[in-house]
């Protein structure tokens, strides 16, 4: 059970650090807003998880609506929108890095709610992780600027995703994958609704439906289909299987999956910090994978 565990988070992390180019198909070429994107790729999940889940629409009492409430906006409208607006404020190469800290962050929670000390090949893994997805940032042309309101911004969406990895640990017991993330997707929706009806731009969904720019509806159902209602479900269950710290430290090789698609797909150079980062990083994730079930 766990190596397909593995290899769902492995994909995931393909869906996750491709989404980027989607995305980025969308809001450049597009002109769809952040926001857009988000919601319009989570409604689509929603309606197409709630097709297999259309018999169990509210949770077992109010207090685990109200987790749901949480795992909606912490791995949904908080993440995004913050990571969004901290994209405006600092530099992506910031933004990038701090955003990437969710695994320190959901490894320090676990430790001081469940009261265990990480093992040490966890710490050295993550670390050493850590400074390889640094190699692959700073590989290019980015450069480190200081922003503290981008930054803190930042911290907040790393931090919201550690938050709705512990969440999520209580409700894994008892609700299937599939319920929990297709709530996930509409609280996330729900709760980002009000910034859709508030922004200044006109709404581009049209351009979806366009037969003359097919490019925007594969991109839109490739992350409606693929990066969000597969890789949630997907993702879910294999927290449930790895626990939330082992399976997190998979975060750490979107930044490679990026940089790899970006090589194939748009011809971006590849540097020697970048190779260096791919090794630093998969290092890193075998170092960790030698976690105990007790510190899940």
């Amino acid at each position: 059970m766990k190596i397909f565990a593995n290899i769902g988070a492995i994909l995931v992390m393909v869906a996750w650090g491709t989404s980027f180019l989607s995305s980025k198909v969308l809001m450049v070429n597009g002109g769809f807003t952040p926001v857009e994107v988000f919601i319009y790729r989570f409604v689509f999940a929603y309606i197409l998880l709630l097709a297999f889940t259309c018999k169990k629409i509210r949770a077992n009492n109010l207090h685990d609506e109200f987790l749901f409430l949480i795992c909606g906006m912490c791995a949904g409208s908080i993440y995004f929108i913050a990571e969004n607006y901290a994209l405006e404020l600092s530099s992506a190469g910031n933004v990038s890095l701090l955003v990437s800290i969710s695994p320190i962050f959901i490894t320090a929670l676990m430790a001081f709610i469940y009261r265990f000390i990480p093992k040490p090949n966890v710490i050295i893994g993550s670390i050493i992780a850590f400074i390889g997805v640094a190699c692959i940032i700073f590989s290019g042309d980015q450069e480190l600027e200081f922003n503290p309101l981008g930054d803190m911004i930042a911290l907040s969406a790393a931090l919201s995703w550690a938050i709705y990895s512990i969440v999520v640990k209580s409700l894994t017991p008892i609700y299937s994958s599939l319920f929990i993330s297709r709530k996930l997707f509409f609280y996330g929706v729900i709760t980002a609704f009000p910034l859709l009806l508030i922004q200044d731009q006109p709404l581009k969904l049209w351009l979806l439906f366009d037969m003359q720019q097919p490019q925007y509806m594969l991109n839109f159902l490739f992350l409606g289909l693929f990066c969000s209602a597969f890789a949630y479900l997907v993702w879910n269950e294999a927290m449930k299987v790895l626990g939330a710290v082992k399976a997190n430290n998979y975060l750490y090789m979107q930044p490679l999956v990026t940089m790899i698609a970006g090589y194939f797909i748009l011809d971006e150079k590849i540097y020697f910090l970048g190779y260096l980062g791919c090794v630093l990083i998969i290092g890193g994730i075998i170092i960790s994978e030698k976690i105990q079930s007790k510190s899940r």
